[in-house]
């Protein structure tokens, strides 16, 4: 799976600066707290970054559940543990304290990430762009981004939902941020 936090590759990409939106408040989710571990406050967290660990390196996060305010905690403790990875926060030291923590999103500021290279953008920038042919028919906008494996996917919601491949060159054609628009080889009714 593709890390949403790493650059992914774009060598036709017209520029590479973030949207005027991505700014320093803009929360970038990299994965939720699982179920406890054991009986001294650990839980298990599912990461989307990949590596799994890379997900350990970004601090403080904010853990963020429906209707509360985030609480912004550092990871005191985190390791791999068989094929995921288990993390202890400061002051939780139980399993019930421990259980309070399991489903919340785990998220860090926008800010944090290094700038990508010239040739390089983080999927989190191009939700929101707009999706265009060639010919200037408008798709809909980029909601978000998967990988399947055997190439990337963007969804794209407009007047109806459309699947299409990211693939450079021939799909994808441009990623222009300061038009806010990524331009595409797609027939509009397909």
């Amino acid at each position: 799976m593709s890390d949403p936090t790493l650059p992914q590759s774009s060598p036709q990409c017209s520029d590479p600066a973030p949207k005027a939106d991505a700014g320093p408040g803009r929360m970038l989710v990299l994965g939720r707290v699982g179920a406890v571990h054991g009986v001294r406050g650990w839980v298990r967290v599912h990461s989307e970054t990949d590596p799994i660990e890379n997900v350990l390196r970004y601090r403080p996060w904010h853990l963020r559940r429906p209707g509360q305010a985030d609480q912004v905690l550092a990871p005191a403790e985190g390791r791999r543990q068989g094929k995921g990875l288990v993390v202890r926060f400061p002051g939780c030291d139980d399993r019930d304290q421990a259980a309070g923590l399991v489903g919340a999103e785990i998220a860090i500021p926008r800010s944090q990430l290094p700038p990508p290279r010239a040739d390089e953008f983080y999927w989190c920038d191009l939700e929101g762009l707009a999706v265009q042919t060639q010919e200037g028919v408008d798709l809909g906008l980029l909601d978000h981004l998967f990988s399947t494996g055997a190439n990337d996917v963007m969804c794209v919601k407009g007047e109806r939902e459309r699947l299409l491949p990211f693939t450079w060159g021939d799909v994808v054609k441009d990623v222009d941020f300061a038009g806010g628009r990524i331009l595409v080889d797609w027939d509009p009714d397909f």
